[in-house]
C-alpha cells in the first residue's frame, strides 16, 4: 500500500497517483494522520472489499478507544463493566414488561 499526502492528492489529482502500480490501495493522509483509502476496483472485488471493510472496522474501533480514554471508560475493572451491563439488561426488562 503507497501513501500520499492528501494535500497533493487535491492539488495534483491522478497525477498524484502516478507512481503507485496499478491495482495498489493508496492511503490518503494530512498532518493528522491517515484520512482516506482509495481501493482500486479491477475484476474481482472481494479482496478490496474486505481490505476496506477491515480498514472501518479499525478505524472504528480506534474512534472507540479514543472516546473511552477521553471520557476515562478505559480503566473499568470487569467487575465494574459486569455491574453495567447488568444494569441496563434489567432497565431493559423492565421496560419490556412495562
Amino acid at each position: 500500500m503507497r501513501q500520499v499526502s492528501l494535500r497533493e492528492f487535491r492539488t495534483r489529482g491522478a497525477k498524484a497517483l502516478e507512481s503507485v502500480p496499478a491495482g495498489e490501495t493508496v492511503l490518503l493522509s494530512d498532518q493528522q494522520g491517515p484520512a482516506y483509502f482509495l481501493v482500486p476496483v479491477l475484476g474481482d472485488i472481494t479482496l478490496e472489499d474486505q481490505e476496506l471493510r477491515r480498514a472501518m472496522a479499525k478505524a472504528s474501533l480506534r474512534e472507540s478507544w479514543r472516546v473511552a480514554e477521553d471520557s476515562g471508560l478505559d480503566r473499568m475493572s470487569e467487575q465494574e463493566i459486569d455491574k453495567e451491563i447488568d444494569q441496563v439488561r434489567v432497565a431493559r426488562r423492565r421496560r419490556k414488561a412495562g
